[in-house]
């Protein structure tokens, strides 16, 4: 190799380096032989996974070749803020995919310096991703990102936010027990009256916050969604009100 072509990668190197410690420092603090082990568990003997929570299909922010797998709506995504420090809507649902779909995890990745670094700019770089092929879907197709929240640092950690999301094993006697109503309600994402606490999940995904108050024997739970916009309210396990920007979506 000419002696200036090496003196240039050297130099090249070094500036990356230099970049990567003064800009890019890692923002997981799990030890990458726990990283290496939740990889080839996850993506091995654990790959086939079944969505627990009907979940939207969105573009991925600034990254084309990639799409976002939530079960909030695009204006309730809270992963990037923009420079004032309001959310980032992803972009508009492409399709719907109902709990009890068939996916397999195909990659877990952390954001370690050198995988921050090499992230598009514009998305929820410093936060772990879980890449998901649909069953079926074309070899091409873009890879499905679930993203989870950030400084999971135990490997028990990880897994219990990612089963808030996905099971293990199929869902399909769960689901064929709900009423035909219910059902066709947790394919749609939207809430009926009389829905099981489990179908409420299964619908609207997690929520962000519960408040919980005892009026007399009765147990009542709030539940509070990211941004705030929507609510469910629950008594004794099932719910009997729900709001979506101040307004009830049923009587």
């Amino acid at each position: 190799m000419p002696l200036n072509r090496l003196r240039f990668s050297s130099l090249a190197v070094a500036l990356v380096l230099t970049a990567l410690a003064s800009g890019c420092a890692s923002y997981t603090k799990m030890p990458p032989e726990a990283r290496t082990s939740l990889n080839n568990t996850l993506t091995g003997p654990e790959a086939v996974q079944y969505l627990r929570v009907s979940s939207h299909v969105t573009p991925f922010f600034g990254d084309a070749s990639k799409r976002l797998l939530t079960p909030y709506e695009p204006e309730d995504v809270r992963l990037l803020d923009d420079t004032k420090g309001k959310p980032i809507n992803p972009g508009a649902v492409e399709r719907t995919l109902p709990a009890g779909t068939k996916l397999r995890i195909t990659k877990v990745e952390f954001p370690t310096s050198w995988v921050v670094a090499e992230r598009v700019l514009y998305t929820p770089r410093t936060w772990p991703w879980v890449y998901l092929a649909e069953e079926g879907a074309r070899p091409e197709a873009p890879p499905l990102v679930l993203v989870l929240p950030p400084n999971l640092e135990r490997p028990e950690d990880f897994r219990a936010e990612l089963e808030k999301y996905l099971a293990p094993r199929d869902l399909k006697a769960q689901l064929d027990a709900l009423p035909p109503a219910v059902k066709d309600a947790v394919r749609e994402k939207r809430l009926v009256p009389n829905m099981t606490m489990d179908a409420v999940r299964m619908a609207w995904g997690p929520p962000e916050r519960v408040l919980r108050t005892l009026d007399g024997s009765s147990k009542n739970e709030e539940w509070t969604y990211p941004g705030g916009r929507r609510k469910a309210f629950l008594t004794d396990g099932r719910l009997v009100r729900a709001e979506e920007a101040g307004k009830p979506l049923f009587p």
